[in-house]
């Protein structure tokens, strides 16, 4: 029976022994967990308008997120990401859980390379507006050698 040692520890996919002298990267293995929390107010944010919840900074390894709020979302959609990739992180959906922590992750951002700059990390809201009170909050997990 063979023993699949992870991509990380691999260096490529399917590998039952590491290259001679290989050692995993800092980013990915071993590397210092982070979070940034972002808390908004929820005041009728309209489908215009951007959360912006925070910075990765460069050389930053995307991990998941949690999102939770006190007040369903209703039929407004939240995508998690950046310019140019809105649902990098997280893909456009309703929340209309109320007081549940809820990881959210893709999976070709969490195994995705290390951030090659500083990166402002946005929620696009779409389809409806935010309801008109409650509170949203949202953290992100990234990792740094």
């Amino acid at each position: 029976m063979s023993a699949y040692l992870s991509t990380e520890l691999g260096k490529t996919a399917n590998q039952t022994a590491a290259p001679v002298g290989y050692k995993p990267t800092a980013t990915v293995y071993g590397a210092k967990l982070h979070s940034i929390r972002a808390s908004f107010t929820l005041n009728t944010q309209t489908t215009s308008d951007t959360l912006v919840m925070g910075i990765l900074p460069e050389g930053a390894t995307f991990c998941g997120g949690e999102i939770v709020s006190d007040t369903s979302l209703s039929t407004a959609t939240l995508a998690i990401g950046y310019a140019g990739a809105t649902g990098a992180y997280r893909a456009a959906a309703t929340f209309t859980a109320t007081d549940t922590l809820t990881p959210f992750g893709i999976t070709a951002a969490v195994k995705g390379d290390p951030l090659t700059v500083d990166t402002q990390i946005i929620g696009t809201i779409a389809t409806a507006s935010l309801p008109a009170s409650g509170n949203l909050v949202v953290f992100l997990f990234y990792t740094t050698p």
